[in-house]
This record gives structure tokens, C-alpha cells and sequence, in this order.
């Protein structure tokens, strides 16, 4: 319900302070998605972020992109391709085009799919 009605006392934070405060990854069942669970400080300019799942051989599986999102909130489901080798990185990148760059934060994840 933040989105909708958000804390009047709520501080929002300038881009020079603008953070990701948690990733977290959670693989589905069949071992072909993930669930992508991004928080960030509440921001008063919407920043940009990028997310990229790479796989052992540190080849790019999964990617993407927000572009000023709406909310500090973010949930996304990320489909793995092709045949992945287990252990997944997981990292994203929150950064402003004309201001402060490049918070950064990665995750090293299992996914086994159950069969």
C-alpha cells in the first residue's frame, strides 16, 4: 500500500545518498526462473537499475533494466537461458544518467531445479 498511500514523515533520500538496501534471489521449482526480490531507499529523484544474472562460467543469462521505477519496492521474475551451470551471480546497479553512480550489490545463489 506504500505506492498508493505513502508515509507523509517518510524521508526520501537526494541521489547522492540513494542505496540498495537488499537483493534477494529465489530460485522456482523447475529451475528455469528466479524471483527477484530489490529494495532501495526511498529516493526523491527515481533512479535507473540494472540486473544481471550470470551463471559459474560468468556467461549473462538473465538481464534487466528499470528505468526510473515507481516505487523503492521491486519484485521481478528473471527466466534463466539456455543450459546454466549452478552457481548463479546475481548483481544490481542502481545509478542516475547526469548525477552519482554506480551502487552496486551482488548475490551468489544455488538453483536446483526439483524434479
Amino acid at each position: 500500500m506504500d505506492f498508493f498511500f505513502p508515509q507523509e514523515d517518510l524521508e526520501r533520500l537526494p541521489p547522492i545518498e540513494t542505496r540498495i538496501q537488499s537483493l534477494e534471489v529465489i530460485p522456482y521449482p523447475d529451475g528455469q526462473r528466479v524471483r527477484v526480490h530489490l529494495q532501495i531507499t526511498p529516493f526523491q529523484v527515481r533512479p535507473y537499475i540494472e540486473v544481471t544474472l550470470k551463471d559459474a562460467n560468468g556467461d549473462e543469462v538473465a538481464t534487466a533494466s528499470i528505468v526510473e521505477p515507481m516505487s523503492w519496492r521491486l519484485e521481478m521474475t528473471l527466466h534463466l537461458r539456455g543450459a546454466s551451470a549452478s552457481p548463479f551471480t546475481i548483481e544490481a546497479r542502481l545509478s542516475y544518467p547526469d548525477g552519482p553512480q554506480a551502487d552496486l550489490i551482488s548475490r551468489v545463489f544455488e538453483v536446483v531445479p526439483q524434479r
